[in-house]
């Protein structure tokens, strides 16, 4: 894959009304390891399977260099989420399989740990990502696929204006089973709700 002009390597720091979003950087991995070993049991059932390595260093590392190279290829941005009044790691959010041309689209997944839940932090984060994707990136459409019975990220994605566009049947593997998804979508038209 090649680089594309259209992302700036050195992507700003992004700032909402209750989050900040910065890309991951090799220092996060002790307050991001821990957050995910607090977090497991409620991150598990909407996550694919973890690996036995998933919270050690070597595989952090992997995951860095991975996230550094879809941003230099320009066909991912992953983030992490900061809640704005104290600092901490909340989650991650992700911005991937950004596409230009006649498409201008992307889909967005994410992650928060489980002392962040229900606090607005998540919704303030994909709205966030959204004016940038629309505005800096010059996107056309965003999609983002929740598990049916994942009533918060159901909550999470119309509070921040997408739509539900279909059902994606046996769509990802989640937690080693194979399970349907509704598809949401917004697109550049869309009013985005007040932050």
């Amino acid at each position: 894959m090649f680089a594309l002009p259209f992302i700036r390597r050195e992507t700003p720091a992004l700032e909402g009304e209750k989050v900040r979003l910065r890309l991951p950087q090799i220092g996060d991995y002790r307050e991001w390891a821990e957050l995910r070993a607090a977090s497991r049991a409620f991150l598990e059932p909407w996550e694919p399977r973890w690996m036995p390595d998933e919270l050690e260093r070597t595989a952090w590392r992997l995951r860095i260099n991975h996230y550094r190279q879809d941003h230099a290829q320009g066909c991912a941005m992953a983030f992490f989420i900061f809640e704005k009044s104290h600092g901490k790691l909340a989650g991650g959010i992700t911005l991937g399989n950004i596409r230009h041309g006649v498409s201008r689209s992307a889909q967005i997944g994410y992650w928060i740990g489980q002392p962040y839940g229900g606090q607005g932090l998540m919704t303030n984060a994909v709205k966030t990502l959204s004016r940038f994707a629309f505005g800096e990136l010059k996107l056309h459409r965003i999609e983002a696929a929740c598990i049916p019975e994942n009533i918060r990220s159901v909550r999470v994605l119309e509070k921040a204006g997408f739509r539900r566009e279909g059902l994606l049947r046996s769509y990802l593997k989640i937690n080693g089973i194979w399970q349907d998804h509704y598809l949401y979508a917004r697109i550049v038209d869309d009013d985005l709700p007040a932050m």
